[in-house]
C-alpha cells in the first residue's frame, strides 16, 4: 500500500511538477491573483511591491551559492572521500542506506540546517557509489531530513524570542530556549520525526522502480595525465605550501570562532569552515579552482530563481496577503486546535514566503496575540509557526535547489518521495500540537 501511494506519487510529480523556475514564475501569478482579489492593493501596487523587494536577497543568495560550491567542493576532495566513503561502508543494503542517510540527515539538520542541507547530499552521493539503490529515494531521504531544523539548535524563531531586543519582547519578553527548543513537546516531535521519518523512507523503496545510475557519473571530471608545472606561475598555482598558508590562517580564524562563542553555526561560517577545508584537503590551488569550475556549473538555479522569491515574498508582505491567510486560520481556532491550525498556516505561508525569519515577521503579532487571547503560551505558538515553515520546505524546491544541484537531480525526481514524507511528517507533528 505505501509503495503504491509512493508510485502514484511520483506518476503525479513527473507528469504535472514543472522545472522550479518555472514553478517559481508560477508561483508569482498565483500571489499576484490572490493579492488583487483579497487585498486593496491594485495590480500598479503589486507589480510596484513585487520589483522593489526583487533584489532583497541577494546577501543570502550568495550564502546559498557558496555552501553549495564549498560543499560539493569539500567532498570532491580525496581525504573527504576516504572519510564518507568509510561512513558509507556501514550501509551493506538498499534498506540500510536509506535509513542511514535519512538519520544522519536528520542529525546534522538538527545542529544546523545548512550543514544538514550539503552533508546529507554528500553523503548520499557517496553511498550511491558503494550501493546499488534507488538514487532518487537517497536523494531525497538527504533532503528530508532537513524538516526537523526549526526545532534545532539553528531554528531561526525561538533563537530569535530568546534574544535580548526582539521586536516582539514587548509582547511576550523573552522565552528561553528551554520553554521552546528543549521543551518535552518539541523533543517529542523531534524524536517522533528521527524514528518515523527513516524507517517511512524504507518502506517507499521499490526495487521495480528503483532508479540506480553509474557511481561513475558521480565522479568529479579531472584532467587527463599529470600536470606538469613550467613556468613560475604554474609552478605557483601548483604548489601545496600556498594550499597550506591559507588553509592554515582560515582553521586559526574557525579554532577562534568556536573557542569565542562555543558551538554556534551560522551560514557564514559553515561556509568558511567548508570553503578553508576545501583548500587544505585538495592539498593544490590548481585542484581546488579546477573543482570550484565544477561546482559553479549547478549554482544557476539559485542564482535566477531566488530574486522571483524575494519578489514574491515582497506582495505577500507588503499587500497584507500573508496577514488575511493567518488571520482566517485565528478565526476557525479554539483552545484546542489553535496550535495545529497555527502550524498549518505558517506551512501555507511558507510556500510563498519561505523564510524563517520573514515569515516570523509577518505572523508573530497576529499568531501570538490570538494565542494569548485563547489562553496558549506563546512558546507553543511560536514553535507551531516554526515547525509550520519548516514542515512545507519538503515540498518547497527554494530549499531543495542547492541538494538538487549537488545530486545532480532535477526536483521532480525526488518530490514524489518528499510529497509522501510531508504527509508523514505532517501527521506526526500536527499530532503532538493537537495533544499537548
Amino acid at each position: 500500500m505505501f509503495r503504491q501511494l509512493t508510485s502514484l506519487s511520483n506518476k503525479l510529480v513527473q507528469r504535472y511538477l514543472p522545472d522550479p523556475y518555472l514553478f517559481v514564475v508560477l508561483l508569482t501569478f498565483v500571489v499576484f491573483l490572490f493579492a488583487l482579489m483579497l487585498t486593496p492593493s491594485g495590480p500598479k501596487e503589486l507589480v510596484i511591491m513585487w520589483g522593489s523587494k526583487f533584489w532583497d536577497l541577494l546577501t543570502f543568495s550568495m550564502q546559498m551559492v557558496l555552501i553549495l560550491v564549498t560543499g560539493y567542493v569539500l567532498a570532491n576532495s580525496p581525504i573527504f572521500k576516504t572519510l564518507l566513503g568509510k561512513l558509507a561502508s556501514i550501509a551493506k543494503s538498499p534498506s540500510t542506506a536509506i535509513i542511514l542517510v535519512t538519520f544522519i540527515s536528520i542529525v546534522a539538520s538538527w545542529i544546523n540546517w545548512g550543514f544538514g542541507l550539503v552533508i546529507g547530499a554528500l553523503f548520499a552521493r557517496e553511498l550511491a557509489r558503494q550501493v546499488k539503490v534507488d538514487y532518487r529515494l537517497l536523494i531525497a531521504s538527504a533532503y528530508s531530513g532537513f524538516v526537523v531544523w526549526h526545532g534545532g539548535l539553528s531554528g531561526s524563531i525561538p533563537l530569535t524570542i530568546a534574544t535580548e531586543g526582539h521586536f516582539t519582547q514587548e509582547i511576550i519578553g523573552i522565552i528561553p530556549t528551554s520553554e521552546t527548543l528543549f521543551s518535552t513537546f518539541n523533543l517529542v516531535i523531534v524524536f517522533a520525526v528521527a524514528i518515523i521519518l527513516p524507517i517511512a523512507n524504507r518502506f517507499m523503496y521499490n526495487e521495480k522502480e528503483a532508479v540506480v545510475i553509474n557511481p561513475k557519473l558521480l565522479e568529479e571530471p579531472t584532467e587527463k595525465g599529470k600536470f606538469q608545472p613550467v613556468t613560475p606561475a604554474e609552478r605557483l598555482e601548483n604548489s601545496w605550501l600556498v594550499s597550506v598558508l591559507i588553509g592554515g590562517i582560515g582553521l586559526v580564524f574557525v579554532i577562534h570562532h568556536f573557542v569565542t562563542n562555543g558551538f554556534k553555526l551560522d551560514l557564514n561560517i559553515v561556509n568558511f569552515t567548508f570553503l578553508f577545508l576545501g583548500i587544505l584537503f585538495h592539498f593544490r590551488p590548481r585542484n581546488f579552482l579546477q573543482s570550484v569550475q565544477n561546482a559553479v556549473k549547478g549554482a544557476s538555479g539559485i542564482i535566477i530563481q531566488f530574486p522571483f522569491y524575494a519578489g514574491i515574498m515582497g506582495m505577500m508582505v507588503s499587500s497584507g496577503l500573508a496577514e488575511r491567510i493567518s488571520q482566517w486560520f485565528v478565526s476557525i481556532s479554539n483552545e484546542v486546535t489553535f496550535p495545529l491550525l497555527a502550524f498549518i498556516s505558517a506551512g501555507i505561508v511558507n510556500i510563498f514566503v519561505p523564510s524563517g525569519g520573514g515569515q516570523w515577521a509577518v505572523q508573530a503579532h497576529i499568531m501570538l496575540e490570538a494565542g494569548a487571547d485563547l489562553g496558549i503560551a506563546p512558546a507553543v505558538t511560536a514553535m507551531a509557526v516554526a515547525w509550520g515553515d519548516a514542515w512545507t520546505n519538503l515540498i518547497q524546491p527554494f530549499w531543495a535547489l542547492p541538494v538538487l544541484a549537488i545530486a545532480g537531480l532535477k526536483a521532480k525526481d525526488i518530490m514524489g518521495f518528499c510529497l509522501i514524507n510531508l504527509f508523514v511528517t505532517g501527521i506526526i507533528i500536527g499530532a503532538v500540537f493537537l495533544l499537548f
